[in-house]
């Protein structure tokens, strides 16, 4: 293999957008944060050239295959799931640990066994491919388990990232929903993940849940033949990622609170509940691994009343890496939001384009999956004005993929009043791609 250099890691930078004017009694102070990585392994979302083995090779990643009996209903779609983790498998990079996890009511290890970890080259990927010929289908379906043995094996390695890959066909119907809730918690943390529903008779809050809790992507394949593209994009993701664990550190004043944090670009994200502490009026929120990228987060403050003309710093916005010492890591960007109380209406009163535009974003995830829950309880009215107020809300930020997927489900009259009418048919794929696919948003243009 030729002597490729491995990239330098990602220098972080932090934007704050934000309307810093307040009225005379003002308290709430709203901004969206830019936070850019740059000089890393990726450049708009697809890996540069390969790495080389040894200690540069920092990462390793966990496939977990859906082997139960569904996979072979029909017959393609175990083939298919095959050659989607065989074509990840090519995708590795020389040095990156990596296993093959088979998933049924139990969790196998396909590839290479005995509670260890392979490390990739020509012959490690040959023989995971051998073995996943060897994959038949047969069992039920209990995904925290496949999670716990990805998260022993995973473990083991002394690298910086740990990934996760999942794919699956079916309900989670062989464990409780608080076993799953109990696997997700042991591994949020520890490592990131990836999650896919092919086909359509699986639980999309159920994939959507394992992307959130552990910080990555969900999406559904409803034609398993599109799985190999998508598992080589997923792992090419994957390979340039190079800073683990950052988390965004936000401190705030005395008597000043934070109201919430959220992602909202590239994908919208609670981060509010998974707040951690860290020293005086601080506190981290966990944004998973980096390569090269820009992630947009909308952060609400509430600070105390002010007279006109004073001026606060409302919080100042970092990025760390906890470190094994219980310490961490300051990656050398930070952001300042701010409060000026002004008797200026049109200063206090305007709203910044960025947090217009995120805030309608966010409605507009909560909109389609309200409507299309109303939908699946028989509830024609209520789900025709959630749903159709996300026609309007699609229209008006420029969400075209989103509007889109909604005219599927719709039938749209007006998109700038918000008119529709439900379809009376709707293809099952169709609904849960909408549902999938909800909280991905678009950038602002800035």
């Amino acid at each position: 293999m030729a002597n490729f250099s491995k990239p330098s890691v990602p220098r972080f930078s932090v934007d704050v957008y934000q309307n810093e004017y307040l009225p005379e009694g003002g308290r709430e102070v709203d901004a969206i944060v830019t936070v850019t990585s740059t000089g890393g392994g990726t450049l708009a979302g697809a890996a540069t050239a390969p790495r080389p083995a040894g200690p540069d090779a920092d990462a390793a990643v966990a496939l977990m295959v859906d082997c139960s009996g569904s996979m072979d209903y029909p017959p393609t779609k175990m083939r298919n799931g095959r050659d989607a983790t065989a074509a990840a498998v090519d995708t590795l990079r020389d040095g990156v640990h990596f296993a093959v996890i088979g998933g049924t009511h139990v969790a196998k290890e396909v590839y290479p066994g005995g509670g260890r970890l392979a490390v990739a080259d020509a012959g490690t990927r040959e023989q995971a491919k051998q073995a996943l010929r060897r994959l038949s289908a047969g069992g039920g379906t209990a995904i925290g388990t496949w999670l716990r043995l990805a998260d022993r094996l995973l473990s083991s390695a002394d690298v910086a990232i740990r990934h996760g890959i999942l794919l699956t066909d079916g309900r989670n119907e062989h464990e409780s929903a608080e076993d799953l809730k109990a696997a997700l918690d042991a591994c949020a943390g520890r490592f990131t993940c990836d999650a896919r529903g092919v086909g359509t008779d699986w639980e999309v809050k159920e994939v959507t849940s394992i992307a959130s809790a552990l910080l990555g992507s969900a999406d559904i394949v409803a034609d398993p033949a599109g799985l190999a593209a998508d598992f080589t994009r997923m792992m090419e993701t994957a390979m340039g990622k190079e800073v683990a664990d950052v988390a965004l550190r936000v401190w705030t004043p005395v008597g000043t609170t934070i109201r919430f944090v959220k992602q909202v670009a590239p994908t919208v994200e609670e981060l509010t509940g998974r707040r951690t502490e860290a020293g005086p009026r601080a506190g981290d929120y966990p944004t998973g691994s980096w390569g090269d990228e820009s992630r947009d987060y909308h952060v609400c403050v509430e600070v105390p009343a002010a007279g006109l003309g004073q001026e606060m710093l409302a919080a100042r916005v970092s990025l760390v890496v906890p470190q094994p010492d219980g310490s961490a890591q300051n990656l050398g960007a930070q952001g300042l939001v701010r409060a000026v109380w002004t008797d200026d209406m049109t200063a206090s009163t305007s709203i910044n384009p960025q947090v217009a535009h995120y805030t309608g974003q966010a409605e507009l995830a909560q909109a389609i999956q309200e409507g299309l829950d109303l939908r699946k309880a028989g509830d024609i009215d209520g789900a025709t004005a959630k749903l159709g107020r996300a026609v309007q809300l699609a229209g008006a930020s420029g969400n075209a993929d989103t509007a889109k997927l909604l005219a599927k489900v719709v039938d749209v009259v007006d998109a700038a009043t918000g008119t529709v009418r439900l379809k009376a048919k709707v293809a099952e794929a169709d609904e849960m791609t909408l549902e999938t696919r909800s909280t991905k948003t678009v950038r602002v243009k800035k």
